[in-house]
């Protein structure tokens, strides 16, 4: 059985930088109220009437990868695209950055998975190429939150928190079973569904009743979040999945090279930090320049650490994501 590698990185974000004081003249808000509950100090965000989306984003990003990885986009033999964002109900993004890329006729499969979405990408991925089915897989990662934000003093509880951007992922065969994805893990608790979503539009609230019973103080049309308790479950899922990849490639904390969490809150990750008694050069947050960027995050992440000689060959890489759904996941790679 083969194992799979990410052999290039790859991302993009928007020009427009909007920091925390900036969103003060939008809600009532400051850059402390900001920073203290998130860690975030800035995001991007797409500006209106640029043309920028989900998959233009996601492009920009794979060409990035396609190009560091030295591989041709006829190369590739299956697209994976994580998003909750996609351009349109459907179809879904991957075939539109299919076209948009001139690629062929390889299948494009969409993944909503939101927060854990680049991870059970990079499952999927894995599994694929494991069996031998495909050699070369494009795996994407993008969002464009800004578009659906509430940007008063209402929304300000999640609309300070998410950012725009993408990334991605070039996955290929690896016959050196010591190289590569070595472990995923995967789960999710329907049960908490509507505790981190968007209500409507949905199939129960079809377009045309929504514009003629639209009422903008229905929040449902924005998502919504429970905090506290998004919170609570994170750092208990977070610190259970990490556990089984390092108990299950018969890991420690301290042989992790890198650990890049999904960038969900910076308090998040430094719990999941302190818990495991991680070092600071043992851990990679970029969330206070971009804000939670979804399934986009931890290929960002990954991207940027690999740019700046964290990721090096040989290392133990350890991903981990919690978000929507609720759904979770970690991957131990050897790099």
């Amino acid at each position: 059985m083969y194992r799979s590698r990410i052999i290039g990185l790859g991302h993009f974000v928007p020009d427009n930088v909007v920091t925390n004081d900036d969103l003060s003249t939008l809600m009532d808000t400051d850059d402390a109220w900001i920073t203290e509950r998130t860690g975030i100090k800035e995001r991007r965000l797409i500006k209106k009437g640029s043309g920028e989306g989900t998959t233009s984003m996601g492009v920009k990003a794979a060409q990035m990868a396609l190009e560091r990885a030295n591989v041709s986009k006829d190369d590739i033999e299956l697209i994976i695209f994580a998003t909750l964002s996609p351009d349109l109900y459907f179809p879904g993004s991957g075939v539109l950055l299919q076209d948009q890329m001139g690629m062929g006729t390889c299948p494009a499969l969409d993944i909503r998975n939101q927060c854990s979405g680049f991870v059970y990408g990079l499952s999927v991925a894995d599994q694929f190429i494991k069996t031998g089915m495909y050699k070369n897989v494009l795996l994407v990662g993008s969002e464009y939150h800004s578009g659906g934000m509430d940007f008063t003093t209402r929304g300000r509880t999640v609309s300070v928190i998410f950012g725009d951007g993408a990334g991605a992922a070039i996955l290929t065969r690896e016959t050196d079973a010591t190289k590569g994805i070595q472990s995923t893990h995967l789960y999710s608790e329907g049960k908490y569904a509507e505790e981190l979503a968007i209500l409507g539009p949905s199939t129960q609230r079809w377009i045309p009743e929504i514009v003629a019973d639209y009422d903008e103080d229905d929040m449902r049309y924005h998502p919504y979040m429970n905090g506290q308790l998004v919170f609570k479950n994170a750092v208990v899922r977070f610190s259970e999945v990490i556990k089984e990849a390092l108990h299950k490639n018969n890991k420690t904390a301290e042989d992790i090279d890198l650990f890049i969490p999904h960038q969900a809150n910076l308090r998040i990750a430094q719990f999941v930090q302190k818990k495991f008694g991680l070092a600071d050069n043992q851990v990679y947050n970029n969330i206070m320049r971009y804000g939670n960027t979804t399934a986009a995050s931890i290929p960002i992440a990954m991207s940027e650490a690999w740019a700046e000689g964290k990721i090096k060959k040989d290392d133990t890489i350890l991903l981990a994501a919690f978000g929507s759904g609720f759904t979770w996941g970690s991957a131990l790679i050897h790099w």
